[in-house]
């Protein structure tokens, strides 16, 4: 495999290092960005872009719906008029950021 950027940092007293910018950029990443360190059965350790950590119970159920919707598509339907219409007026005049905190518990 050809080596496409090679750049060196020290590790500082308490564990830290700076990610040279030609090596963020080639994992496309920049300040507040994430990365994650893979450490493979040879003892390799590559730096990678991290991605979006996910729940395997969720994707394991969406999987499920994708495949039960391919399989079944006839029990897919329009969703009731009445229905959009109802919450559209239960919730007109509220505003909602979805990247708001949620503040006490949550019950679902």
């Amino acid at each position: 495999m050809a080596t496409l950027v090679y750049e060196r940092s020290k590790i500082t007293a308490k564990g830290q290092t700076t990610v040279p910018k030609a090596v963020r950029q080639a994992l496309g990443v920049s300040y507040g960005g994430e990365i994650a360190y893979v450490v493979d059965e040879g003892g390799r350790v590559s730096l990678v872009a991290a991605q979006e950590e996910t729940d395997p119970v969720t994707d394991g159920f969406l999987t499920f719906l994708a495949q039960d919707m391919a399989k079944n598509p006839a029990h897919l339907t329009a969703f009731p008029t009445a229905l959009a219409d109802r919450m559209t007026t239960l919730t007109a005049g509220m505003s909602v950021d979805p990247d708001e905190e949620i503040d006490g518990d949550v019950t679902l």
